[in-house]
């Protein structure tokens, strides 16, 4: 089994990446600069990041290397705290009070800049939580003011605080508070410009900040920490490192500028770009793995699962050279081959994820992308024991992984199979028909023969499916089917997170809104999903409807997705009626569904 978590051990040969990014952070004249490292969900972000904030000597945070100091940052972890702007700026602050190596003068200065952090994170707190809460106090004749704030500000936990605002003077304090668009502006400056004192007396070079999983964040959070970053756009000897995908922060500039009409689109868009150029000096995008990366990054992992740490270590730096002169080659079984035993070389090649025939199908069904190809390797992995373990004879691994493929692209087709097979014994007549189809012609008389009696059928990518070995005509499917039955009654997204953007949209898209407004989000942001995660937007869609059949919301969401022509939402609204009573149905429903 493989890990799901971020790692500077790289497989994936993102170096050359990494080295990028710190060539332009070493490049003096461009600092201060915010880099966005942009890539889709599970894209490998994370580990170019670790890479980036090891190599600038965060392995050891109490050295600063080379005039460097480093701090890597994890957005995610601080999601439940009522600031995250403050918790970033105080975990900035912080790391130079405790670092060891500065300077008493340098340790002074941030101790005064931790306690203007706090008073920043008060006048936030103190509108969301005391201003209405405490005025209620007053006017009904309850508790005191005093008490009301003192309830509250516990959690900042500061005994100073809480005692000037309980005591005489805190009627001034809830002045400050009302004032706190003014007091906000001048404690924004004097931060920034006690922060540049600091960084000066300290003697750094250039200061690093690595930001990830700013994508996993709620909107709020998402806003709340590129606000705390834009305090440090004009501070000199500065750079921010931020991994996230764009879809992700876009959504959660448009929730902070919504806008209720399709007339003001534009505008939104406007503010959305112009909001993320000025934050976002130098966007890098990662690119999707192609291929030969794919096969590559697949007989590493399995290498790495096979081998012994010591028996990995000579492949690892055989593939770092390796790619130094071929970025455009798989390093596969052949190189490989020259760094193990010919035992070692077995048990490897003897993997049937390493079947050449299955890269190019994985590359195109999970787009390049290493978490998805991870996940998709660990379920394999279980499902491959799990026939050993319960004794399945002639159970063949690639008929698996073939049958995985399309249960993780094409979830519909995929029950359809098993629908198929259980009324057959195993040996679906409608695959040998389909298989039967393909052969001998081209791809655009297999698409126009399909049309007719499988529809669902006639895209490129299930027909290359349908032509990789092996062909499941010749197999009986009852045992594939048993190993994988929990995916039969429920959805795919059970075995792998359901993308944040695609959560994002579904959010979006199931408050009421305008049915204008709701094509619109439709056609330029479901649209542009990958295909894989248009199937985990309609699971998931599916899912609620069957958890709250009377919602009609959602099933007009269903009824614009048809007429968008968002591809399989027919089928998938088709599958999720049939186990919901029309008693469980309202009368509106019925109605809406009588155009179909």
């Amino acid at each position: 089994m493989w890990s799901d978590n971020e790692t500077s051990e790289d497989l994936l040969g993102f170096d050359v990446h990494a080295d990028l990014l710190i060539d332009v952070i070493n490049d003096e004249t461009v600092l201060p600069v915010t880099i966005g490292v942009f890539g889709d969900w599970g894209s490998g972000k994370s580990s170019v990041l670790k890479i980036v904030y090891e190599k600038l000597g965060g392995e050891d945070p109490e050295e600063i290397t080379n005039g460097t100091f480093v701090l890597y940052f994890n957005g995610w972890v601080f999601e439940g705290y009522d600031d995250a702007k403050a918790a970033l700026l105080q975990s900035i602050v912080k790391a130079f009070e405790n670092n060891k190596t500065l300077k008493a003068e340098v340790k002074e200065k941030a101790k005064k800049l931790l306690s203007s952090v706090d008073w920043m994170r008060a006048i936030s707190f103190g509108f969301k939580n005391i201003i209405l809460p405490g005025a209620s106090a007053l006017l009904t004749g309850g508790a005191s003011i005093g008490h009301v704030l003192a309830s509250q500000f516990s959690k900042i936990d500061k005994d100073s605080l809480l005692e000037s605002i309980t005591g005489k003077d805190s009627g001034q304090f809830i002045e400050t508070l009302l004032e706190s668009n003014e007091s906000q502006f001048t404690q924004v400056r004097e931060f920034r410009d006690a922060f540049s004192e600091m960084l000066d007396a300290s003697e750094i070079n250039k200061m690093v900040i690595v930001i990830d999983d700013l994508d996993r964040c709620s909107p709020e959070r998402i806003i709340e920490n590129l606000e705390a970053i834009k305090l440090f756009l004009n501070v000199e000897k500065t750079a921010f490192v931020i991994g996230a995908d764009p879809r992700i922060v876009r959504h959660a500039i448009e929730n902070k500028y919504g806008v209720n009409g399709t007339n003001q689109q534009e505008d939104q868009n406007r503010i959305v770009d112009d909001y993320l150029e000025k934050l976002i000096q130098i966007p890098y995008f990662l690119p999707k793995l192609s291929e030969p990366e794919v096969e590559t990054y697949i007989s590493m992992l399995i290498c790495k699962k096979e081998l012994e740490v010591a028996k990995f270590g000579p492949v690892l730096s055989s593939f770092k050279e390796y790619r130094k002169t071929d970025r455009y080659s798989a390093f596969g079984l052949s190189n490989i081959g020259s760094c193990v035993t010919s035992q070692e070389f077995e048990k490897i090649k003897n993997n049937v994820i390493t079947i050449p025939t299955l890269v190019p199908l994985i590359t195109q069904s999970l787009y390049g992308n290493p978490r998805q190809i991870k996940r998709f390797l660990n379920t394999y992995t279980l499902r491959v024991r799990l026939s050993a373990v319960a004794g399945l004879a002639d159970f063949n691994d690639a008929v698996l992984a073939k049958l995985m493929i399309i249960e993780y692209t094409e979830l519909q087709l995929f029950k359809k199979i098993f629908e198929w097979q259980l009324v057959s014994n195993g040996f679906p007549e409608q695959i040998k028909e389909l298989e039967s189809t393909i052969e001998s012609k081209t791809e655009s008389e297999i698409i126009e023969e399909l049309q007719s009696s499988y529809k669902e059928w006639a895209k490129p990518q299930m027909i290359k499916w349908l032509g990789m070995e092996p062909k499941l005509s010749s197999y009986d499917l009852r045992d594939y089917f048993w190993i994988s039955r929990e995916k039969i009654s429920s959805s795919i997204s059970g075995m792998s997170l359901v993308p944040p953007v695609v959560r994002s949209i579904l959010s979006k898209l199931v408050q009421e809104l305008p049915a204008a407004v709701t094509k619109q989000i439709i056609k330029e942001e479901l649209s542009s999903l990958t295909s894989t995660e248009i199937s985990s937007f309609l699971d998931l869609l599916s899912q609620r409807i069957k958890r709250d059949p009377k919602n009609k919301r959602l099933h007009q969401l269903f009824v614009y997705l048809i007429e968008v022509n968002i591809p399989s939402s027919a089928e998938n609204y088709i599958e999720s009626l049939k186990p919901i009573s029309t008693t469980d149905l309202e009368p509106s429903i019925g109605s809406m569904l009588s155009g179909f």
